[in-house]
């Protein structure tokens, strides 16, 4: 892979206009920009440049942006903030609980644009110091996960979880800049995440409720008092943004 400066950002948009607007406001915030104007375009850009933010229209020519944002989702944990003229809640959750970290209306404000986008790279999972990854620890805003170990920590302190409440927070600690569906984690933890038309029941979901529960009492609040998984209404979960 082609090394480039750390703050790369991709903007997947079809029309000139918007894609400068974007461009400036990209680069003011410190990113070197690269422009896609189709969704293969922009897959392929982001396969070779591994951006630390990616911007994503919903209508483009070819493959549309949420068969693009699935298309993304293989490649890269990193931040992707949808934008588009369809603002409707069924797009919105569609684009949340496939991957999305936002998603934006237009037209947009850029002083809105910019702060959205400051905030979604302050959710972005911290990264780990190089012992850590060393000795596979995952770790976000103090919280410690050992995928292999099947350890848990907070502050340095050992937490005990159950089988499926384990299995929660570390798909969670994962993608931690990612919003995660019921329904996706519900597959996910039965190990059906490649499965699109798996069964998931008002049972199913109860369970799921009663382990992100028991996981948020057991690891506690963030320093600033939040819970350490947030709820995103209508969607799912996602870990809370490092304070």
């Amino acid at each position: 892979m082609t090394e480039i400066a750390e703050r790369v950002a991709v903007v997947l948009e079809d029309d000139a206009d918007i894609g400068e607007v974007l461009e400036a406001i990209l680069i003011e915030a410190g990113f070197v920009v690269k422009i896609a104007c189709t969704g293969a375009a922009g897959v392929q850009l982001v396969r070779d440049l591994n951006p630390t933010l990616t911007t994503l229209d919903v209508n483009m020519p070819g493959m549309d942006g949420f068969e693009t944002l699935k298309r993304l989702r293989l490649l890269t944990d990193r931040s992707i903030i949808m934008i588009s003229a369809r603002f409707d809640e069924i797009d919105v959750v569609r684009g949340l609980g496939a991957g999305a970290d936002d998603f934006v209306a237009k037209p947009f404000r850029t002083g809105e644009l910019r702060a959205r986008i400051d905030a979604v790279l302050r959710r972005a999972p911290v990264a780990a110091e190089p012992d850590s990854l060393a000795s596979g620890w995952l770790q976000h805003d103090g919280l410690r996960l050992n995928p292999e170990r099947r350890l848990v920590e907070v502050e340095r302190a050992s937490v005990l979880l159950t089988r499926s409440e384990f299995d929660l927070l570390a798909s969670l600690i994962q993608h931690g800049n990612r919003v995660h569906s019921k329904a996706e984690l519900i597959l996910e933890l039965r190990g059906e995440s490649y499965v699109t038309s798996g069964r998931v029941t008002d049972s199913d979901r109860r369970s799921l409720e009663v382990d992100v529960a028991n996981v948020r009492r057991k690891i506690g609040r963030t320093s600033s008092g939040a819970e350490r998984i947030e709820t995103v209404r209508g969607v799912g979960y996602r870990l809370a943004a490092a304070s």
